[in-house]
C-alpha cells in the first residue's frame, strides 16, 4: 500500500512525544552539566603563577623598625616578615608558615618568630625550633640604602 501525501506530512512532523523527550534531554543534560561544571572547577584548582619579584622595596623605612620588633610587608603576592633583633640586625624572612601556610608574626616577648596556628615557633634565623612546621622559613637578603630598605631573594 501506498503512503499518501498527507500521512507523509505526519512521519515529518515533530510530535509531542518527540518534542517532550528533546526537552527531558536537554533540561537532564543541562542540569547535569550545571552539577559537574563546578565539581570539576573546584577538584582541579586553576594555575597560580609564583610570583616573579626578586627584590621589593618595602614601605618600611629603617628607622620605622625598633629593636626586638617585627613587620609584615608583601613580597609579591605573599606575605613577608622584616625583623631588627635586639642586637640591630634587620633580618627578613617568608612570613608564610612551613605547616600550614599561616602567617607568622614576631613575638617580643618570646624573643622570636611565632606561628600562632599551632604554636610553631621560629629562632631570629627563620630555623624551626618548636611545634609542627617541618622546614625552616625562607630566607630573605636585607640591604638598607639610604632611607629605604630592599629585600631581595637570595641567589
Amino acid at each position: 500500500m501506498e503512503q499518501t501525501d498527507f500521512e507523509a506530512d505526519l512521519d515529518n512532523k515533530p510530535s509531542r512525544r518527540k518534542f517532550i523527550n528533546w526537552f527531558l534531554n536537554t533540561t537532564a543534560g543541562a542540569f547535569l552539566l550545571s552539577v559537574f561544571y563546578p565539581v570539576a572547577r573546584y577538584l582541579i584548582p586553576p594555575k597560580v603563577e609564583e610570583s616573579t619579584a626578586a627584590t621589593v622595596t618595602p614601605p618600611i623605612k629603617p628607622a620605622d623598625v625598633k629593636p626586638n620588633s617585627g613587620q609584615i610587608f608583601k613580597f609579591g603576592k605573599r606575605p613577608a616578615i622584616l625583623i631588627r633583633t635586639p642586637g640591630g640586625d634587620l633580618r627578613a624572612f617568608s612570613a608564610v608558615c612551613t605547616h600550614l601556610a599561616c602567617t607568622v608574626q614576631y613575638r617580643s616577648d618570646l624573643g622570636h618568630i611565632w606561628c600562632a596556628c599551632h604554636n610553631g615557633h621560629y629562632d631570629l634565623n627563620g630555623i624551626n625550633i618548636a611545634g609542627p612546621p617541618p622546614r625552616p622559613l625562607e630566607p630573605y637578603v636585607v640591604n638598607v640604602r639610604g632611607d629605604r630598605i630592599v629585600v631581595s631573594k637570595s641567589a
